[in-house]
């Protein structure tokens, strides 16, 4: 027997592999590829109250080992989400999670709220979204923030909450005790990393907001570091991600503490990652005798 199943917060997961917000779409584009049954969850790009235009083009530069993205959180709103993409993710043995972000509390609350009485499994809170009453520093920067905003969209909530931590801190843990101290149910981490491009030849930023997210292989280092730091801070269970390509990359991530891997910028490049890690875990757990995934987790300490 080797069991692959997880539990997040009561959610029962069938394995610990999902997508990584924004790299996914809500699954339509993908199911051509991969077939959605196979995965432990779907994850939604982010959704807000109302649609976003995104930030201006250029918005996504290749760069070494890994990529730039500044879209802004452009999507649809919550409505065409509700109306369009929960009930397409519903056809598929896959648990849904929808990722939202906000430029306020009330904007956090007010999709929180409209998703309570949807057949959701989690909710994973984006909290790198820049807080326009303070500013423009993003939520997640400010440990007082977090557990604020951690506290009212726990008020609003039917579904257990996932906080999605940003690495862009000097301490990650004070970070994540905020969120647990806030009554988060899970965590997931790491967001991308604030980088930038600039095009010589051209002499100009290669991307038009300047700077953007760095995600891929060239982060893993950082983020499986983060994981491993928040795993021995808090109680929570953590979902791990940055950079991870291979079932090798997604068992680091385990071996770390983390419950769970999301799966990003490995998408674009290799539509079938998530599924190829899959296989490659189920493998490693054979060859090497584990009976349950469990096991694995937090298992270098």
């Amino acid at each position: 027997m080797n069991s692959m199943s997880v539990n997040i917060a009561g959610v029962e997961i069938k394995n610990p592999v999902m997508t990584a917000s924004g790299t996914f779409g809500s699954g339509m584009e993908y199911s051509e590829f991969v077939d959605l049954n196979r995965l432990g969850a779907v994850v939604t790009k982010g959704v807000a109250n109302v649609p976003w235009a995104g930030n201006p083009t250029p918005r996504v530069a290749e760069t070494y080992g890994g990529m730039l993205n500044a879209i802004g959180l452009q999507n649809p709103g919550m409505d065409v989400v509700i109306q369009r993409d929960i009930p397409f993710l519903k056809k598929f043995d896959t648990k849904i999670i929808v990722n939202v972000c906000g430029k306020s509390e009330e904007d956090y609350c007010a999709v929180v709220e409209a998703l309570s009485e949807e057949e959701v499994d989690l909710l994973e809170i984006n909290i790198s979204c820049p807080n326009v009453k303070e500013g423009g520093i993003a939520f997640g920067q400010d440990p007082k923030a977090v557990e604020a905003i951690t506290k009212q969209i726990k008020k609003v909530a039917k579904q257990p909450v996932i906080m999605k931590l940003s690495p862009n801190v000097t301490d990650i843990t004070e970070m994540a005790r905020a969120a647990e101290a806030g009554g988060a149910d899970a965590l997931s981490l790491i967001n991308t990393i604030t980088g930038m491009k600039i095009d010589v030849q051209r002499r100009t930023f290669a991307l038009a907001n300047k700077t953007g997210g760095l995600s891929g292989p060239a982060i893993k280092p950082v983020a499986l570091r983060m994981v491993y730091q928040t795993a021995n801070a808090v109680k929570l269970p953590i979902i791990g991600m940055g950079g991870i390509a291979t079932a090798e990359d997604a068992l680091e991530f385990i071996l770390a503490g983390a419950t769970a891997v999301s799966v990003g910028t490995a998408n674009f490049f290799s539509p079938t990652a998530t599924v190829d890690i899959i296989d490659g875990i189920r493998e490693y757990m054979v060859r090497n005798k584990i009976n349950y995934i469990a096991e694995l987790t937090g298992a270098v300490v």
